[in-house]
């Protein structure tokens, strides 16, 4: 890409550093030269190491595991770019940690995902990047500028390429009613049917199956969430699935969690592929044959050309 103007800056935060990398090999701009630290007691440090005032700064940070160092790291990131003298700070965050602690589902509950916006403004950020929510009304709780992207389009291009719109039978299956949303997006990029999963949740990571919504007998199905934590759900759906006569099953998501057991999980689960992208970093101790990985660079990449250039970034989803 050529630069109208050479006041750019991309910064890596400590968590997702591959992906960073990629979006700065892209875009065509080295990786500006920052340092973090932990003290011996925990603290985090950062230092930038080269001059900033008046620069257009993308720092790219996921707040995934460890959430609450990341998250701290990319506030105090934040915090040092605003004394630095920066021109703007965009806090490009491609997984947003907290995000289902979205609204208060008990008489005293914290609604963290509100917290974590104004730490984040507090702090001095100026605009905010990041990639499919846990649910869209997060967008509302910032009082600075947002743009939400999102990686449907190329998870659903890492599908087509391996073969599943040439499926006939093809259903496309929503975890719960609150993916319907996603699914339905996805079913019609398919011109597929889709089906819905009604469940309960007794308690955090545990579900039980209520029923199936929609015919899955015989058909290959592919579910599709915005994440796969422990992967509790996404396997108690695939084996409820499967006794309900399906034939191979597909499982996508845009932030691969991977938490407690995951791995475990989906390593004995009956899908036949699970499909991540790289808004978290994957651990080589995490690789395993059944999933892949898609990258989201190149979104990244785009949105932030467009937001330097001023231009609008949801045309890159129309």
């Amino acid at each position: 890409m050529n630069w109208e103007m050479n006041n750019i800056k991309i910064m890596a935060g400590s968590s997702n550093v591959p992906v960073a990398q990629s979006v700065a090999k892209i875009l065509g701009v080295p990786l500006s030269d920052t340092d973090t630290e932990r003290f011996s007691d925990g603290e985090t440090y950062v230092n930038i190491n080269e001059s900033i005032r008046g620069c257009d700064i993308f720092v790219i940070q996921s707040v995934s595991e460890p959430v609450n160092d990341n998250l701290m790291e990319l506030l105090i990131y934040i915090d040092a770019l605003k004394r630095a003298s920066a021109g703007r700070i965009t806090v490009v965050i491609p997984y947003y940690g907290y995000a289902r602690q979205d609204r208060k589902v008990l008489p005293r509950a914290p609604i963290t995902a509100k917290l974590v916006a104004d730490l984040i403004t507090a702090a001095g950020a100026n605009r905010v990047m990041t990639m499919d929510l846990h649910a869209d009304q997060i967008q509302g709780f910032f009082n600075i500028p947002l743009d939400h992207l999102t990686a449907i389009n190329v998870i659903v291009e890492k599908l087509m390429a391996y073969g599943l719109h040439k499926n006939q039978d093809l259903v496309v299956v929503s975890p719960d009613v609150g993916s319907v949303k996603r699914t339905r997006k996805v079913a019609e990029m398919f011109g597929a049917p889709m089906a819905i999963i009604d469940k309960r949740r007794y308690a955090k990571n545990t579900t039980e199956i209520m029923t199936v919504i929609g015919n899955v007998q015989g058909k290959n199905l592919l579910l599709i969430d915005d994440m796969i934590d422990t992967a509790g759900t996404m396997t108690n759906s695939i084996k409820e699935l499967k006794n309900l006569g399906a034939n191979d099953i597909y499982a996508a998501a845009t932030h691969g969690v991977l938490s407690g057991k995951a791995i475990q999980n989906l390593s004995e689960a009956p899908v036949k592929k699970v499909f991540i992208t790289d808004t978290i970093h994957l651990p080589k101790e995490k690789e395993i044959e059944k999933i892949e990985v898609i990258s989201v660079a190149p979104i990244i990449a785009k949105a932030i050309d467009r937001v330097h250039k001023g231009k609008s970034v949801s045309m890159l989803f129309d």
